[in-house]
């Protein structure tokens, strides 16, 4: 079969090349154009449309950088079928180091929008139309929200099988079967039967160089998955770990936080997980562990009030085999932070 030149924005883009493109999304107060950037590399042969996706929310900044390391390692000469790159899908969010956009809505609960609905829906119903129409197979990345970090892990729907062995293959140490939340781009992908899986690793705001070097390692992985790539996915021994459940605990008072647990780390139930103390010291509170599992998330600010999300984590059948899942990840990418 003869590779046909792709079209998406009403450009093509010929076999063998790669293009970068800016979308048309919307003008500012000053009605200077707001674009969304986008990046197509075509392969000489057919294959899955692939979309590489970050910064739904606009201050989660891992994802961005992945998109940017990983296009540098693929040679389209090279490449069966397609990858649509988008480093930033919320580029209101991202101008404003924010989370969400000027209207306050979350653009990750406005799929698949409205073309005259509020200006989330909008947005939500442009990328749709424009990109994820055109796509086969989906990689959303995501870090830990403001002041929260993620151990890196895949959120997927796995009773689908292709996306289940799209989310083996990435390689992540954590695997969380999680159900899909209305209007999200999962949602709307299972809907359309598009595969997706979700990455998150790391926190907003910041650039964390296991969770880049781990997403650009597992993109290249599902793409061999996939056959966009030849060869076998690479070498990991970290065989990821589905979690039976996942759960935040939640801070009973207000005040100054010491955790004494990290991302990765194995605790028992009934473990002292860290105390919140007031600012002179009178009023004391422990967090503990309420099952054994794994720290797949944590609070990374010390202020608390009383509810405040401060641990997650993960429990699983085999809960030693979960942690060294998370060590072999991290002995196979060489990166050795003070903490995950």
């Amino acid at each position: 079969m003869v590779q046909q030149a792709f079209e998406i924005a009403n450009t093509l883009t010929p076999p063998g090349s790669r293009q970068i493109m800016q979308l048309a999304l919307a003008q500012l107060y000053t009605q200077s154009p707001l674009t969304v950037p986008l990046e197509v590399v075509h392969g000489k042969q057919p294959g899955p449309v692939l979309l590489i996706c970050a910064a739904i929310h606009g201050d989660e900044l891992n994802g961005i950088e992945v998109v940017n390391q990983l296009l540098a390692r693929i040679n389209p000469a090279r490449l069966r079928g397609t990858v649509v790159a988008v480093p930033v899908v919320n580029v209101f969010g991202f101008i404003h180091k924010s989370r969400y956009l000027p209207d306050r809505r979350d653009l990750n609960r406005c799929f698949p929008g409205s073309e005259k609905g509020s200006l989330g829906s909008r947005v939500a119903h442009f990328f749709i139309d424009e990109v994820v129409s055109k796509c086969t197979h989906i990689i959303d990345l995501h870090t830990g929200a403001i002041h929260r970090a993620n151990l890196p892990q895949i959120r997927a729907k796995l009773d689908c099988t292709v996306t289940r062995q799209m989310a083996e293959a990435f390689g992540a140490p954590v695997i969380l079967d999680a159900s899909i939340r209305d209007g999200s781009l999962r949602a709307v992908a299972e809907t359309r039967g598009q595969p997706v899986i979700l990455y998150e690793a790391g926190e907003a705001l910041r650039f964390d160089p296991l969770a880049i070097k781990g997403g650009v390692r597992g993109i290249l992985n599902v793409m061999r998955r996939l056959e966009m790539l030849k060869g076998q996915a690479g070498k990991v021994h970290s065989m990821p770990m589905i979690a039976k459940s996942s759960s935040w605990i939640r801070a009973e008072q207000d005040g100054l936080l010491q955790l004494k647990t990290r991302l990765g780390e194995r605790v028992a139930k009934g473990q002292c997980l860290g105390t919140i103390n007031a600012p002179l010291g009178v009023a004391h509170c422990d967090v503990i562990a309420p099952k054994a599992g794994i720290v797949i998330g944590c609070l990374t600010m010390p202020l608390v009030n009383e509810g405040d999300a401060v641990v997650h984590i993960a429990t699983f059948e085999e809960v030693k085999q979960a942690e060294l899942s998370v060590e072999r990840f991290v002995d196979e990418l060489d990166i050795h932070p003070e903490t995950i």
